[in-house]
């Protein structure tokens, strides 16, 4: 398979899996966030979880700005090692890096993604799945991991209410423990989505500070990122990468009293 540029139909498809509960466990539900998922077992190597939160004086605007501001990201996102863009492919995609901190005492990950964007009416999709680059080889300190599919849903409800739907496919090369499992599910992806709505709260006072005008991925002119061929990138298949079993491992006790 040669690495394509999502196009409507994908979009399209994404959009329609954001709202289908059919084939979905709901595992969360409390306040303003919901959580689903989907063949969530231990030792399964693929895991897909939904998450919905109605976000309250929050515009759809706003929440679009905030997922893709990577300099806003590295503020609010504690979970984020490094992330960088690496070029851009069209007016509406991209190839980027990001490494995350996962819960002791589990390696942490990275990804290399392809990521594309598409406003729909008073929608807006972002979407991203796993490339390899050449110039960009698993590290050694971290793991691999690879997103099949991954990608966030904004609808505007009302002008400053909006909802969000998170939707990850993805193979974190690794046998999981149980624990981290449910935690997933019950606990990690609860709190990612309350922290998004409050970097969403924060966000519009940061930007008058911070480059206010700059926004390429609502005018792409403003990009400075050099283009990348897609000759330069290939499918990432996750059986090419470092499968590590952490199955057995305990969870750390520092974090013990958060669930």
């Amino acid at each position: 398979m040669t690495v394509t540029i999502p196009d409507d139909r994908a979009f399209a498809s994404f959009k329609a899996e954001c709202l289908c509960e059919e084939g979905w466990s709901m595992t969360y539900s409390k306040g303003a966030v919901t959580v689903w998922s989907q063949g969530l077992e231990e030792g399964k190597s693929i895991h897909k979880i939904k998450c919905r939160m109605v976000c309250k004086d929050v515009s759809a605007e706003t929440m679009y700005d905030v997922l893709h501001d990577i300099e806003y990201r590295k503020k609010w996102d504690s979970n984020v090692i490094e992330t960088y863009d690496i070029g851009k492919l069209t007016v509406n995609a991209d190839v980027g890096y990001y490494a995350w901190k996962c819960p002791n005492p589990l390696r942490n990950r990275d990804v290399i993604t392809l990521r594309s964007w598409l406003p729909i009416g008073k929608d807006y999709i972002i979407m991203n799945y796993s490339v390899k680059h050449s110039k960009y080889p698993p590290k050694k300190d971290l793991v691999r991991a690879v997103s099949i599919q991954t990608g966030y849903m904004v609808q505007s409800q009302e002008p400053n209410l909006c909802t969000l739907t998170y939707m990850a496919q993805v193979d974190p090369r690794g046998s999981l423990p149980k624990w981290v499992v449910n935690k997933s599910s019950h606990l990690l992806a609860p709190c990612a989505m309350k922290k998004i709505n409050k970097a969403c709260v924060k966000y519009p006072e940061w930007k008058q500070k911070h480059n206010p005008g700059f926004k390429p991925w609502l005018y792409p002119e403003q990009s400075t990122l050099p283009t990348i061929p897609l000759s330069e990138l290939s499918i990432q298949r996750a059986e090419s990468l470092e499968k590590i079993d952490e199955s057995s491992l305990a969870e750390a006790h520092e974090r013990e009293d958060s669930d």
